[in-house]
């Protein structure tokens, strides 16, 4: 169905010409599910946009074919591949908030790509619309079809997405983290359509995704791409229950869950290598935990050491289909054991029947009718050095609760309860006494390309939060406590004077999160802060969480859908639909004995790992 042949795309840049995806081969047959997975910045979305020519204006296509069935796109005219994009492949793409259009509704965007590639126009195609918008899970959609992506949650604009993707009935569809933004129930829900529509289509579909627990799910076959190179490729059993290559071990250490509470979690030091230069040896070199001379010397080429599973890498060098498997080693001290969690300190914040209604305004004059009762009656509180992590479905009111405990809507929004910092009355601060209290709390925002200013360079997007609310710190220092904060989430000091458009998705969120810590707050409202990371760099952050809990006391309101997080981190667990908080306790309590048939449907819905990782 599709077939990529020595696929290569170069872009031009500043630093030199960048190779983002370097010689790819692969085949997806009809009816399958192909997963592509690796770290943030290895190409795996680089060669999504090859495969459908949307490459950046510096980027090109500079060797090897993409075919769709006989047909080698790469030798369209622009014309007739508009007829190929989005009628026999489609996209899902991974930032939402940045791929819908903010002046046309919902619904209009539906009806545009039916219109586009089927024969269905008028009545039949908002008809058919509303019946995408139903598939996909949106409540209230004879209403919802109507409005703006703006006033949608997250997840609610991912289905969106995912609705005008499929709405042409395409033959392949690329969902390049196609079910980040979504809760556990609704991610099941999705995932379930596109097996659906796969049976019954013989859709292909080529999943783009660092969640490993849907690929042990989705996936046929699995294939790991590293700095642009595809360096192993493996049926989803073999790949989940044998992985050969030492940076496969490494991503499956990363995993976090209930069993590595209170110990380290495995991570690869280091970034992806920049692809601006020309390789002499393994690119995995410097973070390997097997590295050897003959790594630097030359590149590895890719060996088949089993039937139907490939791997770049000199261990294998030699070694027949039925030779014997390398020993593969974690580079990382995994799960070194952490310092115990402190008792329980003071409160740090204090929510009592927390409201937050949203005005519903008709007619001429806009005269309020009614409201929107996005929060309803919500009592928590966190203390000091403590997570409570806050879950529910898309839309019952989480990241409202946390964006009205900072503040953030009290000009949109009729608020009443209280939130207590320290004792202090967020509520009734103004002016300069609620900015300094944002020193004392912060905020990491679910998606992190809206909330970066896409006209300031990376120094400047960390530092100015520290020149505003720490005016006491020397720029000197400044600097240099912005620099080595990078090197703490995992990018290097070069990217400071980039701008945020030059980074993937996951490495924006990485600079949201460490703008977030740069003034070292004591509370961070953190709302899916980990949605967007592969899973090294999820262990990383994770890690650097909880070394700052442990060392300075910070406590967090963890925003999520990510129960393997949640299993990790939290101390504590509030469970929210509708507005409400149904379920309250520790997490032990809440994951092991849960009293609401809410709650044990939430955690009959998240995704296993459905392979034996050995």
């Amino acid at each position: 169905m599709l077939q990529l042949e020595n696929l290569t795309t170069d872009i031009d840049s500043d630093g030199g010409l960048v190779r983002a995806v370097d010689a790819v081969s692969l085949t997806i047959e009809r009816g399958e599910t192909f997963a592509l997975v690796g770290e943030s910045g290895c190409g795996k979305s680089m060669t999504a946009m090859s495969i459908l020519r949307l490459l950046p204006d510096a980027g090109r296509i500079s060797a090897g074919s993409v075919h769709v069935d006989d047909i080698d796109v790469t030798q369209l005219p622009e014309a007739r591949m508009r007829d190929v994009r989005g009628h026999r492949i489609s996209i899902i793409f991974q930032e939402p908030s940045t791929s819908l259009n903010p002046i046309m509704t919902v619904g209009r965007q539906i009806t545009e790509v039916i219109e586009r590639h089927t024969a269905l126009r008028g009545d039949a195609a908002h008809a058919k619309a509303l019946d995408w918008l139903k598939r996909v899970g949106i409540p209230d959609p004879e209403r919802r079809i109507h409005d703006y992506p703006f006033q949608m949650s997250g997840g609610q604009k991912q289905r969106v997405m995912i609705a005008i993707a499929l709405a042409a009935d395409p033959e392949i569809v690329i969902a390049d983290e196609p079910t980040t933004a979504l809760d556990v129930t609704i991610q099941a829900q999705i995932l379930d359509l596109l097996k659906e529509l796969q049976a019954s289509q013989k859709m292909a579909l080529l999943l783009i995704t660092h969640d490993l627990a849907v690929v042990s799910q989705m996936a046929h076959r699995v294939a790991l791409m590293y700095a642009g190179q595809v360096i192993e490729v493996a049926e989803a059993r073999e790949f989940f229950s044998k992985p050969l290559h030492p940076y496969a071990a490494n991503l499956f250490d990363a995993l976090p869950d209930t069993s590595k509470r209170g110990r380290k979690l495995a991570s690869i030091p280091g970034t992806v290598p920049l692809l601006n230069q020309q390789f002499g040896g393994c690119r995995f070199a410097d973070r390997c935990g097997n590295v050897m001379e003959r790594c630097r010397i030359s590149p590895p080429q890719l060996h088949m050491p089993r039937p139907n599973h490939a791997v770049r890498c000199v261990l294998y060098d030699g070694l027949g289909l039925n030779g014997a498997d390398a020993s593969v080693q974690s580079v990382t001290s995994a799960n070194s054991v952490l310092a115990q969690d402190s008792a329980p300190g003071a409160t740090l914040l204090e929510v009592r029947d927390y409201r937050v209604w949203f005005p519903i305004r008709k007619g001429l004059l806009k005269r309020t009718v009614g409201h929107v009762k996005a929060v309803d009656g919500v009592s928590f509180t966190i203390a000091a050095g403590r997570t409570l992590a806050l879950v529910g479905e898309s839309g019952s009111g989480k990241t409202t609760v946390g964006k009205a405990v900072m503040q953030l809507l009290r000009n949109t929004a009729q608020i009443s309860g209280s939130a207590l910092l320290n004792g202090q009355a967020l509520d009734q601060l103004q002016g300069e006494p609620l900015r300094q209290a944002r020193r004392a709390a912060q905020i990491v925002f679910q998606d992190p390309f809206a909330s970066l200013n896409p006209r300031m360079r990376v120094n400047e997007i960390l530092e100015e939060g520290v020149s505003s609310l720490c005016p006491e710190i020397a720029p000197a220092q400044r600097s240099e406590r912005v620099a080595k904060l990078l090197e703490r989430v995992g990018l290097r000091r070069d990217v400071l004077t980039r701008y945020p458009h030059e980074f993937s998705g996951g490495q924006r969120q990485r600079l949201a999160i460490a703008r977030a810590l740069a003034v070292e707050p004591k509370l961070i409202v953190a709302d899916e802060p980990t949605s967007a990371l592969d899973v090294s760099v999820q262990a990383q952050i994770l890690n650097l969480l909880k070394e700052l809990q442990q060392e300075l006391g910070v406590a967090y309101l963890f925003i999520t859908h990510n129960f393997g997080v949640v299993e990790y981190l939290a101390h504590d667990i509030a469970v929210m639909k509708n507005g409400h908080l149904v379920e309250v306790g520790t997490a032990d309590d809440i994951l092991s004995r849960p009293q609401q048939d809410y709650t044990k449907t939430l955690l009959a819905a998240v995704p296993r790992l459905q392979h034996a990782i050995q």
